[in-house]
Parts: C-alpha cells; structure tokens; sequence
C-alpha cells in the first residue's frame, strides 16, 4: 500500500503539453503502458482490439502499438486482452445517503471502476449551511477519486413549506461557483419557482450560468409539454427524475441530459431505458445515476458497475451503457476535455474489466496509477477529520412525550375522513388517498388493521417546537415505531409508528445519539443506527454502518414491514417537492398544487 500523495496530483494540461507530444512520438518515455488490451472506444462507440496505451504525468499520451514509448523505467501491465474502458462517472449522486463520509465512499466506490463523482451536498446543506458544503468538498481531496460538488440550489427544498437548517439564494451561489470544487448548481427541486419566474430561483440560474457551469434538474411532475419545455428553457440542462420511458425520451428529444436513476430504494432503469432499447434513438443523452444508494448496496452489489449491469441486463448494448457513465457524462459537465474518454491528452482514469457484459472489474487505475485491483483498494485512504461543529445537531424544544404524537379530532366527531399519503415501493411518488378513520376519546390513533400508521415530523435545527402531523399507509407496521433524522431535504426528526409510547421513545433516543435511524417496540429498542455527523452520516467505516442497516432492516421486518428499503422511501415523506402529497414540520403539503392543506377532508 503505498501513500505517495503524488497519486492524487491533477497536473493541467497546460503542465504537461511538451512531455506528452514527446512520448507519443516515442522520443521521451511513458511512466505506464497498458498493453494488448480491447479498447471500448466512447468516441466512435466501437470496440477495437489489440491495443495498447502510454501514460505520462498522470494523462494518456498514446493509444495504438506502444513499443516506442516504452523505457527502462516504463511500467507495463499486460491487459490480457481484457476491456478498458473509461473510469465510471456518477453524474447524480448524495454521498450523505451512503451514511459514510466521502473518505469512505471513495474507499467503497473505488473498486468497483468509480473514478470521477458529481455530489450534491444538499442533504448536509439543509442541516449545516456553507460550512456543511465546505466540509464535503475539502473531505474530498487527495483521494483517488475525481470529486466535484454541485452547489445546492433548494436549501430549503422548497421555501416556505419547511424550516431547515441554513437558507441559500443567489448570493451564496454567486460565493460557491468561485470556489474550487464547484462544477454548477445541484438539482433545481424548486420547478415552481423557476415556471412562475421566482427571482430566487431565477437569481440561482443566473449565477451559476454567469460562471459558465451547468445547472441540474429536478422536474418531477408528469407534464412534459410545456411545464418541461419551460424548465429546459431557463437553462436547466439535466434531470434525474424521469420515472417512466416517456419522461426520459422526452428530455432527451428537448436536449436535455436524462439521468436515470438506479438506487438502493429507487429502481427506474428498468422503465427509462426503454427510451433507448425501444426507440433505437442516440444515446448521447443518456446518463445512468445512482441519485442515492445505501452502504449495503454499495458493498453487495457494487456502484456504477452495477448500473450499467443492470442497463445492460434491460437490453441495453453495452458500449452504449458505458457511454452514459463516462463521455456522455463528461459532455454533460462540460469536463469531456478532461475525463470521460480513453484519448491523448485525457487524464488517465481507466477500468480494466475482465467480462464486458457482466461488467466485471478487474483493475482500476486514477492518474495513471493502480489504485484497486480484484475488488480492493491497492493505495490507503486516510480517514476523514469530522469537526465538532459538524456534531450534536439535533435541538428540540423539549423532550417528547405521548401527548405530541396525538392527533386531536373535531370536537364532537365519532369518525372523521383524512388525507393519507400511501406509499409507493421503490418509487420516490406518493398518492394522496382519502380514508374514514375511527375516534377513540376523542382523537384519531393508528390502525394496524387498515395499515394506516401515524407519522410526525419535528423541527430539529433551532428548537423552534414546530411540528407536523399525519397518516401514512403502505408500510404495513404491526406495532412500534421507527424514526430518522434522515428527512430529505430539511432533515427535521421524523417518527412513523402505530404506538405513540414507542413514537416519543424513538425520538427521544435519536435526540440524545444526535441524530441516525432508529426501530422500537413495547418500550425496547429493536435497532439503532447512530448518524452523529449532521445527523446524517457516520465516521465508522462503510462495513459498520452496513451492517447497522442491515440490522434496522431486520427490525422493519419484525415490525411487520416487507419492503426493500424502507427507511430509503420513508425518508422522502416530508419532501414537498415530490407528489402527491407529503408531511412536513409545518404540515400536510398538497404538492400537487402546491399548497398546505387539511388533515381533515
């Protein structure tokens, strides 16, 4: 294992122009050369066999037959005609979801031929501000890891509906696009304010466009005629929101990057990639993005390699599946200068598999370097340094008790009707449904019978007291309660549960471990996954945490919940940017229309 910090150096091209020139006419030597392997060429979308490529100063210098470039002091690795293939990119990713830090995302990730990331820390935004922001970029040098942030635009998601952490507008954005690090705005959840041109929303546009950067989407309603026509025009270039086939082929035919998104919790590959198997379309603008995945899916089933396997496994030709991890990627960052590509002058992240279709990783290389082989990092990683500030986040007015998990009826009402939001697995969507729910003394409880579980979010950041209160079906809970601190995008403490007992004994825990996730019943605690890093993440390593999660999911199964990945679809409830409808600390949001309304119908 070696630490040379000369591994994470990025030399400008600029630097290096005259050295490159010389070995690729053989009149100076390459530092690495890759030889006999089967080149998938992103550029012509072509396989071409038997050949070889020099590196020098951490950037390709020569593709072809590479005997000329090769010195004394030359490393040459013998490619065995295997595939080489771009590093893998993820153009939409929240490391926070991984519940690691990027130190220990980068460790995990790596492995799997991810070489280059494009992270939104809008989740640490909402909770920590600039600071927060700061923290994941710094957290991301000298790994061998390409890692850019995009600048959250929603913090909060949607203003006005809920009370986070920290506010952004056009100036923090002005302020963020001049650091390094920043390679444009993170997804623009707030579509209504750019449709009814919000000067908010359109002051963020413009600084980011001001910087030259592109602007990332998030356009999740189903109108793809005007409303879409609308949002591309304001400069949103990329979306991840595409659920169905006609979604993505409508961004793609409008210009627009269609990012298709394969998570732990959201699994829409299979209905998007339609758009390319069916259509026979070109692919250029096509991307495949994680959006979220948990640190068990990271370890079991890998990262963008497992995305493209999935593409691939939906009919998708494979050269195509890896042109949307890598120079469609590239393309769509305006960084196709730099990476996305096995070509002169490029950096030299590059992917040895050892099957194409099974896209089996074999050897991983960064700048030039071997830094994973067979499933394991070949350089050390040096933990993260978490800062206090970054710790205890959670503040409540007070400690919780029964009485605030109650749901007061109208005076005088024996049954009353309400609006539920029913789940939808594996989908970030709810409905909005209407159900007729009993009164017991006078108020409205949980009924395990119906699978209609009470659900409340409290505001967590400034002990404010405020809270919001509602029905959920779909999880199927039997009994207890779970709770979060993991609450897109505001992050406030959420319970969910039939039990109000077991509801204020999960927040409570959760307020005193400063913040994680969290099952109980009969007053015992099933499973405790402690977040104290904004309240969202762990400084444990990935293997840890994972098997914290594989814990909690054990305990959702004895509470009686069978979905995959409950604790991923729970977490969006109180996001009001999402349809149809959704709970936050403030209250019931129809985010159909795009207003609060009642409980009670």
């Amino acid at each position: 294992m070696t630490t040379d910090r000369e591994l994470y150096e990025r030399r400008p091209l600029f630097e290096v122009t005259k050295e490159l020139v010389a070995v690729a006419q053989g009149l100076e030597k390459a530092d690495l050369v890759l030889r006999n392997v089967r080149l998938l060429n992103v550029n012509t979308a072509e396989i071409q066999e038997g050949l070889d490529v020099a590196v020098r100063a951490g950037r390709i210098a020569y593709v072809g037959r590479a005997d000329h470039t090769i010195g004394p002091d030359t490393i040459v690795v013998d490619g065995e005609g295997k595939v080489l293939v771009p590093g893998f990119l993820d153009g939409h990713i929240h490391v926070e979801s991984s519940m690691v830090t990027v130190r220990e995302y980068a460790r995990v990730v790596v492995p799997h031929g991810t070489t280059g990331i494009f992270m939104d820390p809008h989740e640490i935004a909402n909770v920590l501000g600039m600071e927060g922001v700061r923290f994941m970029v710094d957290d991301g040098r000298d790994v061998p890891l390409n890692v850019w942030a995009t600048m959250p635009s929603c913090v909060p998601a949607v203003p006005g509906f809920e009370d986070g952490g920290a506010q952004f507008g056009p100036a923090e954005v002005t302020e963020a696009m001049s650091w390094e690090g920043i390679a444009g705005l993170g997804e623009l959840m707030n579509f209504p304010g750019v449709l009814m041109g919000s000067d908010h929303a359109h002051g963020e546009i413009e600084a980011t466009l001001r910087a030259g950067k592109p602007v990332t989407g998030h356009y999740s309603m189903p109108d793809i005629d005007r409303g879409l026509n609308a949002y591309i025009a304001s400069g949103v270039s990329s979306c991840h929101e595409s659920t169905r086939k006609e979604d993505a082929l409508a961004r793609m035919r409008l210009g627009m990057y269609a990012m298709m998104r394969e998570g732990s919790a959201w699994h829409d590959v299979k209905e998007t990639v339609r758009s390319l198997t069916e259509e026979k379309i070109d692919a250029r603008f096509g991307l495949l993005v994680s959006d979220d995945a948990h640190p068990d899916t990271l370890l079991s089933l890998g990262h963008m390699d497992h995305i493209v396997r999935r593409a691939i496994e939906e009919g998708l030709d494979p050269i195509r599946a890896v042109q949307m991890v890598t120079i469609n990627t590239a393309q769509c960052f305006g960084m196709a200068h730099e990476i996305g590509s096995i070509s002169p002058g490029k950096f030299a992240d590059m992917v040895l598999l050892s099957d194409l279709a099974r896209v089996a990783v074999d050897r991983v290389f960064y700048n030039g370097r071997l830094v994973a082989e067979k499933g394991e990092m070949a350089v050390a990683i040096a933990p993260s340094v978490v800062p206090g500030w970054a710790r205890e986040t959670v503040r409540l007015a007070r400690p919780l008790s029964e009485a605030d998990m109650k749901i007061d009826a109208p005076e005088g009402a024996s049954s009353v009707r309400v609006r539920v939001m029913e789940i939808i697995e594996a989908h970030v969507g709810t409905y909005s449904r209407q159900m007729e729910l009993p009164v017991v003394d006078g108020a409205v409880p949980a009924s395990v019978e119906r699978d209609v579980a009470k659900m409340a979010v409290f505001e967590r950041h400034r002990a404010t007291g405020t809270r919001g209160l509602g029905f959920v079906t779909g999880f199927g809970l039997q009994g207890g309660a779970v709770a979060s601190t993991v609450a897109h995008d505001a992050h406030n403490l959420m319970v969910v549960g039939t039990d109000d007992a077991d509801m204020a004994l999960a927040a409570n825990v959760l307020a005193e471990e400063g913040g994680g996730m969290i099952a109980v019943r009969d007053g015992q605690v099933l499973a405790l996954l402690p977040l104290p890093l904004a309240g969202l993440m762990s400084d444990e390593p990935a293997r840890t945490v994972a098997a914290s999660v594989e814990a909690l999911d054990r305990a959702w199964k004895e509470l009686g919940c069978s979905l995959h990945a409950p604790f991923m679809t729970m977490a969006l409830l109180p996001l009001a940017c999402l349809p149809e409808l959704r709970l936050t600390n403030r209250g019931l949001v129809d985010t159909v229309a795009f207003r609060f309304t009642d409980l009670f119908v």
